[in-house]
């Protein structure tokens, strides 16, 4: 039976412009599903996003769930789309207030927008309720960006006894350093979900930022990728003082076999 793998990327190219993330958000999927794995791709829907040239679509059977942060009410909706050529299908998780008609970490005169803690924590949440009502089981969770740091935490504490992601292993890929501001000091309140207590996070510091972040995700994960030339190594020193497997940068080529690999031995094959 082919392993099923879950990528929860911050950027996909063609839908916002091309970097190494939004490349390798593009392409890995599309590489791992040609050695046979099956996969599911997820991706915020920044309001950068034309919605008729990408051809999205709302999946009214997904969306339509209220997603509660710091006592607020959030509606979710699920959009789709194919990646031209490739036919890789997209699920882009969207919102009015955090979301639509916003760009990505930061305005048009290049302020980073103050709720971007909120908006990462409304995206991780997002995924893994829609990935639920897929009943989708994915043996491997991928996670691209600041935007998806959350996912680990919430996949070993919240989501731990549910079914799709019980036995899920957790890969964070690191990137170098995208945020310059801190997500303010109510993060911490607002992460609070479940078993999730602002206690829980009391190792970190209260104003959380992008290495916080960073070191939240890797706490929590069972493997880490230096994904990128030119990786945060205040990151990549913390993976590896916690002795976490650890895939070094494989280059920006023919990565398919060093992915295969990677992912293999922490399934234990």
């Amino acid at each position: 039976m082919s392993k099923k793998v879950l990528f929860i990327n911050q950027e996909i190219s063609p839908y916002v412009p091309e970097s190494e993330m939004s490349m390798l958000g593009k392409m890995l999927p599309q590489i791992m599903q040609e050695q046979g794995f099956e996969i599911r791709t997820f991706m915020p829907k920044w309001g950068t996003i034309n919605e008729r040239r990408g051809q999205l679509h709302e999946v009214i059977r997904l969306s339509g769930m209220n997603l509660i942060i710091d006592d607020t009410d959030h509606p979710l909706i699920i959009k789709v789309a194919s990646i031209p050529v490739s036919r890789i299908q997209v699920y882009f998780i969207d919102n009015d207030d955090y979301f639509q008609k916003r760009k990505m970490e930061e305005n048009e005169e290049g302020v980073e927008y103050a709720d971007n803690g909120e908006r990462a924590i409304f995206f991780a949440r997002g995924v893994l309720e829609t990935v639920k009502k897929l009943r989708w089981t994915p043996d491997i969770i991928v996670c691209q960006g600041w935007m998806s740091a959350v996912v680990p935490l919430y996949v070993k504490t919240a989501y731990k006894e549910e079914p799709s992601f019980a036995n899920s292993k957790v890969v964070t890929s690191l990137f170098t350093k995208q945020l310059k501001n801190d997500l303010g000091s109510n993060f911490k309140q607002c992460v609070a979900f479940r078993e999730v207590k602002p206690e829980l996070l009391s190792p970190y510091n209260d104003n959380f930022n992008f290495i916080e972040l960073g070191k939240l995700a890797i706490d929590y994960s069972d493997g880490i990728v230096e994904a990128g030339a030119e990786v945060n190594q205040t990151l990549m020193d913390y993976a590896k003082a916690k002795g976490l497997p650890i895939m070094g940068y494989p280059g920006a080529e023919d990565y398919a076999d060093a992915y295969k690999e990677f992912y293999a031995n922490l399934l234990g094959e």
